[in-house]
């Protein structure tokens, strides 16, 4: 599928210099702590109005003992299996196309599994590659949720003024499927949200707002969060009565919290006031009044 195939023929062409094709990927499992990063992708999905496009064969990729197949009914009482899989969405936004890949961390052949879902992006145009994921970390959940982005491009890292990707050690699906974008010449970007390891079980709607903020800004593209902001807000006031109720979490929770607070004084300055300005105006008024958004200096 090329751009000007994917657009009306009614309106004026737009050149791929301007439509740059982005995808975004997100797997359940070892790399998506509280299902924050699946979440994100799925959030994307319903505000965008994305379309699926295509299927991975589960057969190929899944051990069914260790991601079972699931049983449930429709509306007409008609029971129904839904397969362990990954999804490939397409989004058209006003000024670039985004790809969306929803996925469970492959139980086997994993590079076959890569070449398929790289084979696809090179089918739509896809010249930027993003990863999104969420560990679990030693933070406090009354803080922001820390947001780290790495790359392999060098030309990505000058733009966004980002580190490269330093890791060593065990790996999952994401950072290979970031090794592989970049050995296929691709712009490769990871990101990642560090979930307070205390309370890890899904959903972490905070984290999930978290990464949705960063896309947010690395696209130049506005999104509707929807109840996220509330949920985010219920969910810290839910974890502020679990750890009062017990002295060992709270005195924790204490810990973490000025230590956080003594690493990051340094960043109340005015550059991060400017960003938060740029998007509370973006969010204002989405899309605009002509259903397009400028962007961002610095964006994808």
């Amino acid at each position: 599928m090329t751009d000007a195939q994917s657009e009306p023929n009614d309106q004026a062409p737009t050149s791929r210099a301007v439509r740059r094709t982005v995808l975004l990927a997100a797997f359940e499992g070892w790399n998506d702590a509280g299902g924050a990063a699946t979440s994100a992708l799925t959030h994307l999905c319903e505000v965008w109005g994305a379309e699926k496009v295509a299927e991975l064969d589960p057969d190929e990729y899944h051990d069914f003992q260790v991601n079972r197949p699931t049983v449930a009914f429709d509306d007409d009482g008609k029971q129904y299996i839904t397969w362990p899989t990954t999804s490939v969405w397409v989004a058209h936004l006003p000024q670039r196309t985004v790809v969306l890949v929803h996925g469970i961390e492959p139980s086997m052949r994993w590079r076959k599994y890569c070449a398929e879902l790289l084979g696809m992006a090179a089918d739509l145009d896809v010249e930027t590659f993003v990863t999104l994921g969420a560990l679990l970390a030693d933070v406090p959940h009354t803080r922001p949720i820390p947001m780290t982005a790495t790359s392999d491009s060098a030309g990505v890292q000058a733009v966004l003024d980002i580190e490269p990707n330093t890791y060593t050690g065990p790996t999952g699906i994401v950072g290979v499927m970031q090794h592989e974008a970049a050995d296929r010449g691709l712009q490769s970007l990871s990101l990642w949200a560090a979930v307070p390891h205390y309370v890890a079980n899904p959903p972490s709607p905070k984290a999930t707002l978290a990464i949705l903020t960063r896309i947010e800004e690395l696209l130049g593209e506005s999104i509707d969060m929807r109840d996220l902001p509330d949920d985010a807000a219920a969910w810290q006031q839910g974890v502020d009565e679990l750890a009062s109720e017990d002295s060992e979490i709270s005195e924790y929770v204490a810990q973490l919290e000025e230590a956080k607070d003594t690493a990051e004084l340094p960043e109340a300055s005015g550059d991060a006031i400017a960003r938060e300005f740029e998007r509370y105006l973006r969010r204002r008024d989405i899309g605009g009044k002509d259903g397009k958004d400028p962007g961002t200096p610095g964006s994808l």
